[in-house]
């Protein structure tokens, strides 16, 4: 799992004016919450955010004014029409040994069995309750040999140890579809070839 530092310090200014400027000098404003505590406004490097918050569920140890926190990124707020850019970051403060709940992305690995499949993802990432200092990257799922009509359940997915389900067994993960053949267009039914 990815750690990562990031220096943080606290704000006072609240709004649309203040987050404009705050993002004008290449920062970011983020809350942190969590134990009961008040929250905590702060704000953090938007290029040191940024390059953390390209791993999912990374673990970032937060230096607030000299008092380091752990924590996990909750909710991004992303610029709708610039990619790269972060609006807002919700962090909920976590402890070492501490199980959270958050949602880890599923990748399929082999080959479908022959013919014309369709894998499709129903979810493409798992909700599972995990150790907050071990959260896996990701969760990888054999799909070899599966033809159609076969589907992967959230029950049958091996988790790493200490990492359970946060969602029921019985949960469709992956699912083979059969393709459609393509069929030819249709002659207009009446059509003469007149000269």
């Amino acid at each position: 799992m990815a750690e990562f530092k990031i220096v943080a310090e606290t704000r006072t200014e609240f709004g649309k004016g203040a987050a404009r400027r705050m993002r004008r000098a290449d920062k970011l404003p983020a809350v942190v919450y969590g134990h009961g505590a008040d929250p905590v406004h702060i704000a953090l490097p938007h290029h040191d955010t940024l390059l953390a918050l390209r791993t999912s569920n990374v673990l970032i140890s937060l230096d607030i004014e000299g008092k380091t926190e752990l924590v996990i990124p909750k909710a991004v707020q992303r610029d709708a029409l610039r990619s790269g850019i972060l609006k807002h970051v919700d962090l909920l403060l976590v402890r070492s040994g501490e199980k959270v709940n958050v949602d880890i992305p599923v990748n399929a690995e082999g080959e479908l069995a022959p013919g014309a499949n369709l894998l499709e993802h129903v979810l493409n990432a798992l909700p599972v309750e995990a150790e907050a200092t071990h959260i896996p990257e990701s969760i990888s799922v054999s799909i070899a040999g599966l033809d159609a009509g076969d589907s992967v359940l959230a029950k049958d997915i091996t988790l790493p140890e200490g990492v359970s389900l946060a969602v029921d067994g019985d949960t469709v993960v992956l699912q083979i579809l059969a393709a459609q053949a393509e069929e030819a267009p249709a002659e207009a039914e009446g059509e003469t070839a007149e000269a």
